[in-house]
């Protein structure tokens, strides 16, 4: 991959071949004042994880493979389910629960859009678990937050 974050500054790159040649979890590719983008590979029946932002809203778009996606008021309760593939979008309202699973037989190659941030500027988690093992992965000083409630997973 060539994509570097450079922070605030102005970039851009290729973002559909970035997200294609990205193998990681989770990398993120540019981080905004007020907007981050990251991409993400989901193996085979692996997904992103159950979660919840508060006052995010979010922009999932998958560039290869299958998915599930399923979103509702509460981890108990994902009221909207529906197939996702290449070129197809997800919108995830601010509150919603929501979770996107690899239906597929190959990684699902994805990029998401969050405003404000949500990790730490060029953070690269190469698998979920490394992801959820790290203590260190907190937006930049620099970025705008809400001063509410943190996000919340399953």
């Amino acid at each position: 991959m060539s994509i570097k974050d450079v922070g605030p500054d102005p970039q851009a790159f290729d973002l559909e071949g970035e997200t294609l040649e990205n193998e990681s979890y989770r990398t993120v590719a540019w981080s905004g004042k007020y907007l981050q983008v990251t991409l993400m590979s989901i193996p085979v029946g692996g997904d992103i994880g159950l979660e919840q932002h508060p006052e995010t809203d979010q922009f999932i778009r998958l560039d290869s493979g299958h998915g599930r996606a399923q979103m509702g008021p509460s981890k108990d309760q994902l009221t909207f389910d529906e197939p996702v593939t290449d070129g197809w979008c997800v919108l995830v309202p601010a509150g919603s629960w929501h979770n996107v699973t690899n239906v597929g037989d190959q990684p699902m190659q994805l990029y998401t859009v969050y405003a404000p941030q949500h990790h730490s500027p060029g953070k690269v988690h190469e698998t979920k678990d490394i992801a959820a093992a790290d203590t260190d992965d907190e937006p930049a000083d620099w970025s705008v937050q809400p001063e509410s409630a943190p996000d919340r997973h399953a």
